[in-house]
């Protein structure tokens, strides 16, 4: 916790991590108005199907893959700040298929408001998470604030043939969610002073824990289509392979895993703003076989800040995509439905 001059890293931000993503609805109206530009063919992946990263093909074995990742602090702790920011933005090159090879900082901060010795923490943090995946902060940009933004701009590199996008799942695939869910949840009952040390600690083992399988899932031909999940909740991200795929997708509710606290939480009416929002975006897509609560569906829709891969693989690869996360630090992983072919695509359904 901060000392009692120093403000808590939450009180001086409108939302935390990436529940304070713009909603869904909204920013598909602010692409929606942007004019058609010229594309060059060597741009794999743009701003097409909201993918995680662009990605731009130099020769035949080799494309640069470029993101961006930055919020308001989620926790109050500067270090665990700057490691959740920096985990999240080098999870998007890790969800192409690719290797990260450098980041740049970006740093917003109240520089009347914060000591500088917060602010180094903040920094330290990220730094460490980068030295574990192997890779320097080589510049960056920084601005005086109003509130506390951090994150990184993180440079990739792929084999174009092993690129993996969110657009390529096929009738028949499995869908497999290696994290799971709560974590904007447990966010909002942290902001409440709610939230206890147990759950805390899960919180940061799993928004710090980098998504490196997505490396080794690149090398499977079985593995159709990868993604991350973030701030739109996995029914947002998992409507984005839909609409990418022109498939329909059926899950499981008893199958997705939930951090325990959070379930606990959530059905007492602790949750996130984002939340109600990601729902009301696209909840119209979303075919419920059987009764939801409001819980369930806010579970459902909970913003994840660092978030676990998704992944569509074809049935016979779906154990050695469950080992792959089992064997790399990923022990509640699991197989949570299937896409298929319906009348009405671009849906998603939840039994």
């Amino acid at each position: 916790m901060s000392s009692p001059n120093i403000p808590r890293l939450t009180s001086l931000a409108h939302g935390g991590g990436c529940g304070c993503k713009i909603a869904p609805s909204v920013l598909s109206e602010i692409l929606n108005n942007a004019n058609a530009k010229w594309i060059p063919p060597q741009l794999l992946a743009g701003n097409d199907n909201n993918e995680d990263a662009a990605v731009y093909q130099i020769n035949e074995n080799q494309a640069i893959v470029a993101t961006t990742d930055f919020f308001t602090p989620i926790v109050d702790n500067p270090f665990d700040f700057g490691k959740i920011a920096a985990t999240n933005a080098i999870s998007d090159i890790y969800a192409m298929g690719a290797q990260p090879i450098m980041a740049l900082a970006l740093l917003g901060m109240p520089i009347n408001v914060l000591p500088i010795e917060v602010i180094q923490q903040i920094t330290a943090g990220g730094e460490s998470v980068c030295t574990a995946a192997g890779i320097p902060i080589a510049g960056g940009h920084s601005i005086d604030t109003l509130e506390p933004i951090y994150g990184l701009v993180v440079i990739g590199m792929v084999d174009p043939k092993k690129l993996k996008r969110n657009n390529g799942a096929k009738a028949g695939d499995k869908i497999i969610l290696s994290k799971p869910l709560g974590i904007g949840i447990l966010s909002a009952a942290l902001k409440k002073e709610i939230l206890s040390p147990a759950a805390y600690a899960k919180m940061i083992e799993l928004t710090t824990q980098l998504n490196t399988p997505g490396q080794n899932l690149s090398n499977l031909a079985d593995v159709h289509a990868l993604t991350d999940v973030t701030g739109f909740g996995l029914t947002g991200h998992l409507l984005e392979i839909c609409r990418g795929s022109q498939l329909s997708a059926t899950i499981e509710w008893n199958t997705v895993p939930v951090i325990n606290e959070a379930l606990e939480h959530v059905k007492n009416k602790v949750f996130t703003g984002a939340s109600t929002r990601n729902w009301a975006s696209f909840g119209k897509e979303i075919h419920l076989a059987t009764h939801l609560t409001e819980w369930q569906q806010q579970v459902l829709s909970d913003p994840q800040t660092s978030g676990g891969l998704l992944v569509a693989c074809a049935p016979s690869a779906e154990h050695t995509v469950l080992d792959i996360f089992h064997q790399n630090g990923f022990a509640e992983a699991k197989t949570i439905g299937e896409f298929h072919l319906s009348k009405n695509p671009n849906t998603l359904n939840v039994i």
